[in-house]
Parts: structure tokens; C-alpha cells; sequence
């Protein structure tokens, strides 16, 4: 659970890679350091390089209070710090995960409301979150200012050591006994609370229900056994003196462990910490070490029920089963990395036994939550599916064992990934939080070397551990769960019963302070805020131009274009094209977006599509197909529409991996139609268990349907009709007329026509890199006749010129957007019925493009708007998890709200944020926070393999940018108010909006409403 909808608990860092150790660097700085050296109170306990990764890893430990510090020094300048305490609860009241929201509400030094979410408007952060684990919090960030550091780190440290925890903090944040209409002490008591709210919405999830119940049900002894982020039923159970007692159990510096990464300089984070935080403890026993999980002598089996999915495929299939085992303690690094290996082996992939056993033989639509090897807790373990498969297939492993070329594309994906310069996920929190040596986790290249060393030694030595820890493993739990269509209201039952109960104890005295509390919050919500106490950066300190990355443009197969950009990408070669779709028939367009999911799965050239996937896997880093909308920068109603094509590989593998596409483009086998449907149903499946964590997506999606040309396609493509129609298309019996369809769409898309190729790799790989992408390009496929687009009215949009000497005139790249000059913008309002307890709600305005004058002062409103005032409605008073405003690339400003306990005062809201806006109610230094926080995102560190993709995708030039970025220095009051009142004023612009949620008697009787 994190302070942020949809953010994934590993902990990530965006990184550029450097080519080599550069004299002086950061790393041999590092290295510099002794054993037993002494640094500001922390004494230094090992150094360690690990030249694969470009790192080296510093391990300390604070002398006066025991607690532990790790830092990766790394040529990079996007610095993250972190702190995280190991939290053990032994109930389901989500006391971890109600604190870990309380403690950032403000602190002895920065006493304001909210300091954290302040924060983000005074920095120029990249990263900022908080997040609770099952037996972990974590308080990360990183911001490439080195000023913005030590801003950050101050609020940080106070927030996490000196909190408020307000009574009235804990009351908004975690639950509360509350009016409906809090100013109304005749309407009934009802339950309220973000973290309330939260976790309702999160277990409409019932892949995030399942992954819960297994937990529990696997590891029973401790706390694994309870739901860290809280138990809806069980959350009411939590008063604020418990709060208060975990904080001082939890944390204190002796259950801590810093974590600091990038190129700023050790010495100072150290510090500051010892300085701010350190020196006022002394060091305690923490007692939260949990114990180890007893072992069972016998298997165990638990059924549990969930809500029914009113988008599966079969009403009559939902049941979910698994088959987990416990495995080995997680800080046994090379026995765990050992055992992923093992999973990927017999669940990844459609070469793996479980694959076929189980998707193939149509025992079930895809794989259920957490299938794989998981280290989340103190112990590994593996899930699979179905028992009697599972005791068949771990037999045959053990007899049989694993085909050598298999194992070795596991490892060559391994070392894509270490060379790859994109996220890198260090994922070193768990096993640390259980005194694992997380610096032995950074050195993989010592792991793979330790495995084929185990392997030449003892070729069964994969036998051997699927005989340990599977077929001689007594400590097995079968899980299964099934819908119960009265799910959803059994629960509401249990919580008006808790209700009930809650309000029955109260006396009359009580009821009484319940209501003057319910006021004095919404009071303390309303009073403005004195900032001052907290750090910030001014706009002077943004830097007033961008560094324009040097692109060189080329010809290839005589006419089709092609960008390369020199990066330093570590050996790694990364190829996208774009292909169009004008002159693909209309009735074929819905299923583009199947065809893209299926393209690269179901075999080519000599290839069946188990071979495909080894060889997918063996030379390359992996190959995608998405379909690809881009409106145009300036005009509303234009658009490109195509497919974009992605891979990566090793520089030694780029002639295999551009004679895959070759056999993609120019032989796919569309024959398998088994294959086709167990994909169909995979990827069904999977847009329908995306709906709890997208919501609020798809109704912006819907409202922003009819409001631009592009918008109809967004929805098609990625829409709520997206997954209707993979629904349909799934509970087909007679799946051939679809099938016949993508032999179509591959004679409009997979050929030469109207494509243009980017490369992103080393200066010393382009020649090669050239001539592969010319061979490709000769090889395709071209239309022996030109076919007309389908929709007539095309325009021909120039690319901008790039920075860098050209090979050619780069006015003669043109990309040819489709336009609609009769499109006529119209209002629709539309209520996806979900069995969901909380809404995900979408208002959407069209506004103006990239390039016109205004667009920069609406990017600037909205997220002015979201901190000064939809946060304070929608969250803080109004329940909701999240909720905001944002502009996007295509000029349509989106007002929405995640996991959201209202739906039609949520609307209302959205109008009073409006009138807010036209009114001018707000101060320079909060226009100032709000660029400040808009130039966070504009600056966010871009990766080698990413760099110069806004022009190749989206035709948007670094002059451009700069043009934007002066746009956005200049965006004043005035403007602001000007925007308001043109484009957010009633009947000014055309809205679209959309709820998915629970049944709404308001929208029910309402005929402008449109109820899917």
C-alpha cells in the first residue's frame, strides 16, 4: 500500500549507465573508503565493487544507536535516499499502514498539515512515495538537485523519527466515526477514512484477495498471518494510543536502515542524519525479529470466497487454485536466486511444463496471482497451479530434468537485464529486513557464475532442489477460491454490523464530540496552511534551458526513415518502428490491439511458437507490438494512428534479433488455434483483473470518447470497450473468424509502407547497427500497388528538424496524420456497473494543443489545482484514495478520483475546483509551487534507451521542449485565471464524463446518463 494509487512496493531507481569507470568518479571515491573508518558517527563495515552494475557498495553502521546504512555510489545523478523500518503487526487493524500515512501529516519541525504532499509542489523530486510492506515500511525519494536533497532528506527524517500524530490526523487517515453530511447531526453515522477507503477498493482486487489469503494461510505463525494494510472489518479496532505505542516500538533508529544512492556525496547524507535525527537516540533491543515459520508435517488445504468478475470470460470458470510450498529462508541469496531460476523454469513461458499442462490443456485462462518464486517475507516460496499436474510435472523435472538451452536463455536474460538502461529494481529491502546481506543481492554476475559452476559439478543439481523442495516437502498449501454472487453484500453486511456495534456504545455525550469532531475536522481541513516552516526551491532554481540530444537522420531501403541516437547503453541495441494503420479497413481496427498482444507469440518463418519464444528469449532482451495513437502537436482534431514495434538485445545478438522481425513481418503463422485461444483468454483475463488498479483510467479514457478524433480510437484500443470485446471474443466456441482476421491486418501493417525506424545505441554499434536495420527494411514486404487510406482526409505533418548535423534534408520526414475537419466535439455521460464498493470517476474538457500559447498555463492550472484544492476535497475530506487534475499531450484536461467512497459530489467538487480557479484565489508562491512541481515531471531523468524517442514518437523536438519550457516560466496569474475562465467555465468546453462503480440511484434516474 503506498501514498500513491498504482506504484509498484519494489523500489526503483532510473538510472543512466557510464560507459566505464571514469578517473575520479564517484566509484572510485567510494572505494577509497576503509574498514572501520569513521564518518559522523557511522562506522564503515565494507566496501564493495560490483563492476557489472557500475557501482560500488559502501555498508555501514551507526555506533551510538546500531541502526544500518547502505550506499551505492554510481555515476548517476538522479540521488534516491530511503528509510525503512521492519513493522510486525499482529492484527488486521493496518496499524503499519495507517501510521505509515499518519506520520507524513506533519512533525515537530515542520508542524503544517501534510507536509508530504506539500512537498511535492516545493521540489523538483523525480520520486516520492511511501510504502507498507508485509513486514516493512518504506519512506523513499530522489530528485537530481543536490539542494533538493537535503530538503527532501530534513522533512523525511523529521517525519519519520518526530511526528505530530494528531488525534485528528489519525481520524482522516486511517478510520472515523462521521456524519454522513458532517454538518448535519441528523444524518446517520457512517464509517470514513482514506486508508478505510483504500482498502476496501483494494480488495475488489481478487488477484491482490487471493495473493492475501496466501500469505495468510501459508506463514500462520506471526505476522504474516495478519493483513498489514488493514482488514476493513478490523481497521475500526484501532485507536490512536496503539498508533501511537507502534510508532515508539517500530520506530526508533535501531529498527532502521538507510539507504542512499547516486552521485552525491556520502560524507553530507551522513551528516545530516546523524546531525538531524540520530544524536537524540540512544540504541534499544527493537524485538521485532519474526520467528521462524514452524514446518508442517503434513499438507494443508483452505477454500476462501470472493466477489463475482462480471468481465470474465465464463461466470462458470472463476475459480482460482493454487498449489505453494515453503521454501528457504530469503537472506540464503545464491539458494534464492537458485530458486527463481527453478520457477522461471517450470511456469515461464510457453516452453515451461506448467504452461502446457495447464493454459494448453484448458484447465484454466492463465496463471493465478503470484505463480512463481516470491521472497516478499522472511521465507521463499514458489506457487503453482492445480495439485494433481503440480505431483505429475515436479515428478518428471526430477526424472528428466531441464533442457540445457532453456537454462541458458535464462541466463542470457539475466544479462540483458544487467546491461539493460532503463529501471533498474535493486529489490534489496526484504532480504536486508531480515539481516540478509543486501550487497551480496547486487552481485549477480557472481550468482551466475557460483550456478554453472553447480551445474558442471552436479548435472542434477535442479533435480536435486525440485525433489527438496517440492516432491519431499510436506509444507504444501492447496488454495482455492470461488465467487460467491452475494459476496459484496455480505461484506456490506459485516460493516453495517460493525457499524452498529461502534455506534451502539456511544452515549449521548459521545455522539455529541463524534459530531463537534467531525466539524472541527472539516474546519482544520479548510483553514489555510502556513507553509514557511517548510524547505523549498524557487523557480530560479530550474535550470532556464534543456540539453538537446544530438540525433542524426537517414534514409534506409531508399525511402523509409530512420533516426539514430548515440547513447551510452552498455552494449545494448534498442529498435522501434512505427507502422500505420491508414489504410487498414475500418471493421478490422477493434481487433489491432489483439493482434499487437498476439503477433509475437504464435510462431513465424521456420519457427513454431515455442521455438519463437526460446529464441525471442535467447537473443534479445524481449519484442513487443502496441498500437500507437499520437495526436497531433497542433491541431485538436489530427492524429497519427499506427503500431509501434520495441525491441533490445546484446550488440552481438542484433542480426538474430532483426532477423526475427524479418520472419515476423514476413512469415507469421496464424495456423495454432488452440494457441490463439489459450492467448485470447490470457489476455482477456488480464485487462479484466487490471480494472480495481486502472479505474480511473478507464473513465477518463471513456469521457475524454467523443470530445477528439483520436479519442474514439483511445477507447476502442484501451478502453472499457477494449475489454468488453476481448470478453466476447473469449467465450467464443467457434474462434476461427477471428483468427481469419489477422492474416488481414498483417497485409496492412506488416510491410515497409508508410514506416519509420528509430535506433538508440553506442556510436561504435551504429554502422553495424545501419546495416542491419537496411537488410531488415530491403527484406519486408511493399504493397505492389498504393492503397489509399481508408479515411480520406490525410495531412502531411513535416518532423521537426533535429539538433545535429544531418545526412539529409529532414523536412522530406513526413508522418501523415489522419483528419477529420467535420468532427463535431459532443458531450457523453456514461456508468460502468461494477460490483465495486468505491467509484473510479472521470471529467474530461477538450482544451487546445501542445504548441498553442494556453497549453502551458492549463498544465500549470491543473496541477495547481490538485494541490490547493481537489487534494484537500477529494482526499482529505471527501475519503477518496486519490484524486487530481492533469493535461494531457492531446489537449484534454482530465479531472478524476481513485477509489473514491462519492461519485456525483465528486462531480460537484470538479465544478467548485473550476469556480475556485476562475476566481483567482491563490498566491504567487503557489503558482511558483505548482511550476515547481510541473518542471519535476518535464526534467524527470531520461535513459539512454529513451532519449529522443519524443521526437521519434510523438514529432515533438527539443526546440519545441524549450519553446514549451519558456511557455511555462512565463505562465502568470493572469493567465491562469484567463484559462479558467475560457476553457474550465460552464458551457464553455465540451465535457465528457464517466463513473465505473456500484449501482448510483442518482445516475439511475437520470436519462442523460448512458449505463453499460
Amino acid at each position: 500500500m503506498s501514498r500513491f494509487s498504482g506504484l509498484p512496493l519494489s523500489l526503483c531507481v532510473r538510472f543512466q549507465k557510464s560507459w566505464r569507470w571514469k578517473s575520479g568518479s564517484v566509484n572510485e571515491r567510494a572505494l577509497q573508503y576503509k574498514i572501520g573508518e569513521r564518518i559522523h558517527g557511522f562506522t564503515v563495515n565494507q566496501v564493495t565493487a560490483v563492476p557489472e552494475l557500475f557501482l560500488t557498495a559502501v555498508k555501514l553502521s551507526h555506533e551510538n544507536t546500531g541502526a544500518k546504512y547502505l550506499h551505492v555510489a554510481r555515476e548517476d545523478s538522479n540521488n534516491l535516499f530511503s528509510v525503512q523500518f521492519r513493522t510486525t503487526p499482529l492484527d488486521s487493524t493496518g496499524v503499519p499502514h495507517i501510521l505509515e500515512h499518519t506520520v507524513l501529516c506533519g512533525s515537530q519541525k515542520y508542524p503544517c498539515r501534510d507536509p508530504f504532499f506539500k512537498m511535492l509542489n516545493r521540489s523538483l523530486s523525480t520520486f516520492m512515495n511511501a510504502f507498507t510492506a508485509s513486514d516493512y515500511t518504506l519512506y523513499p525519494f530522489s530528485t537530481q538537485n543536490p539542494k533538493d536533497f537535503q530538503n527532501l532528506l530534513s522533512v523525511y527524517l523529521d517525519a519519520a523519527f518526530f511526528p505530530c500524530l494528531r488525534q485528528l490526523d489519525f481520524w482522516q487517515e486511517g478510520w472515523r466515526l462521521e456524519h454522513e453530511n458532517p454538518t448535519d447531526p441528523q444524518t446517520p453515522l457512517v464509517f470514513k477514512g482514506i486508508v478505510f477507503n483504500e482498502m476496501k477498493g483494494a480488495f475488489t482486487d481478487n488477484e491482490r484477495l487471493f495473493s492475501q489469503h496466501l500469505q495468510n494461510k501459508l506463514l500462520p505463525d506471526h505476522t504474516y498471518a495478519v493483513i498489514s494494510g488493514g482488514d476493513p472489518l478490523s481497521i475500526p479496532d484501532l485507536t490512536w494510543e496503539q498508533l501511537k505505542q507502534f510508532h515508539a516500538t517500530h520506530y526508533h533508529p535501531s529498527n532502521a536502515r538507510f539507504f542512499t544512492y547516486g552521485n552525491f556525496p556520502l560524507e553530507q547524507h551522513l551528516k545530516q542524519i546523524h546531525e538531524e535525527a540520530l544524536t537524540k537516540f540512544h540504541r534499544i533491543e527493537p524485538n521485532t525479529a519474526i520467528p521462524v515459520q514452524q514446518l508442517w508435517d503434513n499438507p494443508r488445504e483452505h477454500h476462501v470466497k470472493c466477489g463475482s468478475d462480471s468481465f470474465a470470460t465464463d461466470p462458470t470458470k472463476q475459480t482460482i487454485i493454487s498449489v505453494s510450498f515453503l521454501l528457504t529462508d530469503i537472506t540464503d541469496t545464491f539458494e534464492t536466486f537458485t530458486l527463481n531460476l527453478l520457477s522461471s523454469l517450470l511456469v515461464g513461458g510457453p516452453n515451461s511444463p506448467f504452461y502446457k499442462a495447464l493454459l494448453e490443456a484448458s484447465l484454466g485462462t492463465d496463471f493465478s496471482p503470484d505463480v512463481g518464486c516470491m521472497c516478499a517475507s522472511s521465507w521463499g516460496c514458489v506457487c503453482t497451479h492445480h495439485k494433481s499436474i503440480l505431483l505429475k510435472k515436479k515428478n518428471l523435472s526430477q526424472r528428466k530434468g531441464f533442457e540445457e538451452e532453456r537454462i541458458e536463455l535464462l541466463l542470457h536474460k539475466i544479462e540483458s537485464r544487467m546491461k539493460a538502461s532503463s529501471l533498474s529494481s535493486f529489490g534489496t529491502s526484504s532480504c536486508w529486513n531480515h539481516e540478509g546481506d543486501p550487497v551480496e543481492l547486487l552481485k549477480i554476475a557472481d550468482k551466475v557464475t557460483q550456478f554453472r559452476q553447480h551445474l558442471k559439478e552436479n548435472p542434477t543439481f535442479l533435480q536435486e532442489k525440485v525433489k527438496q523442495y517440492f516432491k519431499d516437502n510436506p509444507h504444501r498449501l492447496t488454495l482455492s477460491m470461488s465467487p460467491d454472487e452475494s459476496y459484496y453484500e455480505k461484506q456490506a453486511k459485516l460493516e453495517a454490523e460493525k457499524l452498529k456495534q461502534k455506534v451502539n456504545t456511544l452515549s449521548e455525550e459521545e455522539k455529541k464530540q463524534t459530531y463537534e469532531k467531525g466539524l472541527e475536522l472539516i474546519a482544520l481541513q479548510s483553514k489555510p496552511q502556513d507553509t514557511s516552516c517548510l524547505p523549498a526551491l524557487k523557480v530560479s532554481d530550474i535550470a532556464p534551458t534543456i540539453p538537446f540530444t544530438e540525433l542524426e537522420m537517414a534514409f534506409a531501403a531508399d525511402e523509409i526513415p530512420v533516426q539514430y541516437c548515440a547513447q551510452p547503453t552498455n552494449g545494448m541495441v534498442y529498435f522501434r518502428a512505427v507502422s500505420s494503420l491508414n489504410t487498414l479497413p475500418e471493421e478490422l481496427k477493434p481487433y489491432v490491439p489483439l493482434f499487437c498482444s498476439v503477433i509475437t507469440k504464435m510462431g513465424c518463418g521456420a519457427l513454431g511458437y515455442r521455438e519463437q519464444a526460446q529464441q525471442i528469449e535467447l537473443k534479445t532482451g524481449g519484442m513487443s507490438v502496441s498500437p500507437h495513437i499520437i495526436p497531433d502537436d497542433s491541431h485538436l482534431d489530427a492524429y497519427e494512428q499506427g503500431v509501434l514495434f520495441s525491441s533490445l538485445c546484446l550488440d552481438r545478438n542484433l542480426p538474430d534479433m532483426m532477423h526475427l522481425w524479418s520472419e515476423i513481418f514476413n512469415n507469421p503463422h496464424f495456423e495454432e488455434e488452440e494457441h490463439f485461444r489459450v492467448l485470447v483468454k490470457m489476455t482477456a483475463q488480464e485487462l479484466s483483473n487490471g480494472i480495481p488498479d486502472s479505474g480511473h483510467l478507464y473513465a477518463s479514457v471513456r469521457a475524454s470518447k467523443t470530445l477528439t478524433p483520436a479519442g474514439e480510437l483511445q477507447e476502442m484500443f484501451i478502453g472499457m470497450d477494449q475489454v468488453k470485446l476481448m470478453k466476447r471474443i473469449a467465450e467464443m466456441s467457434d474462434i476461427k473468424p477471428v483468427l481469419r482476421k489477422l492474416p488481414r491486418i498483417k497485409k496492412y501493417l506488416l510491410n515497409s509502407d508508410n514506416m519509420r525506424c528509430s535506433v538508440n545505441a553506442t556510436p561504435q554499434q551504429m554502422s553495424q547497427a545501419s546495416k542491419e536495420i537496411e537488410n531488415f527494411l530491403k527484406g519486408i514486404t511493399r504493397s505492389k500497388k498504393e492503397r489509399k487510406p481508408v479515411r480520406p482526409h490525410v495531412i502531411e505533418s513535416p518532423e521537426p528538424v533535429p539538433v545535429g548535423r544531418e545526412r539529409l534534408n529532414c523536412s522530406q520526414i513526413t508522418r501523415k496524420l489522419i483528419t477529420e475537419p467535420t468532427f463535431k466535439p459532443c458531450q457523453m455521460k456514461t456508468h460502468f456497473l461494477l460490483p465495486f464498493p468505491v467509484n473510479y470517476v472521470g471529467e474530461c474538457i477538450r482544451t487546445v494543443p501542445y504548441t498553442a500559447p494556453d497549453y502551458a498555463s492549463l498544465q500549470i492550472l491543473a496541477r495547481l489545482m490538485t494541490a490547493k484544492f481537489l487534494h484537500r476535497e477529494i482526499r482529505e475530506k471527501g475519503g477518496a484514495y486519490g484524486g487530481g487534475a492533469t493535461l494531457s499531450h492531446s489537449g484534454i484536461f482530465t479531472f478524476y478520483s481513485y477509489r473514491d467512497p462519492n461519485s456525483i459530489s465528486t462531480f460537484s467538487t470538479f465544478e467548485k475546483a473550476a469556480e475556485w480557479a476562475q476566481s483567482g484565489e491563490f498566491a504567487q508562491q503557489d503558482i511558483d509551487e505548482a511550476k515547481l512541481a510541473v518542471f519535476a515531471a518535464v526534467d524527470a531523468p531520461i535513459a539512454p534507451s529513451d532519449k529522443g524517442m519524443n521526437h521519434f514518437l510523438n514529432g515533438i523536438s527539443d526546440e519545441m521542449k524549450q519553446r514549451h519550457r519558456e511557455q511555462l516560466f512565463a505562465v502568470s496569474s493572469d493567465h491562469l485565471i484567463d484559462v479558467a475562465n475560457k476553457y474550465l467555465a460552464g458551457g464553455k468546453s465540451t465535457h465528457g464524463l464517466a463513473v465505473l462503480g456500484p449501482e448510483n440511484p442518482h445516475i439511475a434516474k437520470d436519462p442523460s446518463w448512458v449505463k453499460r
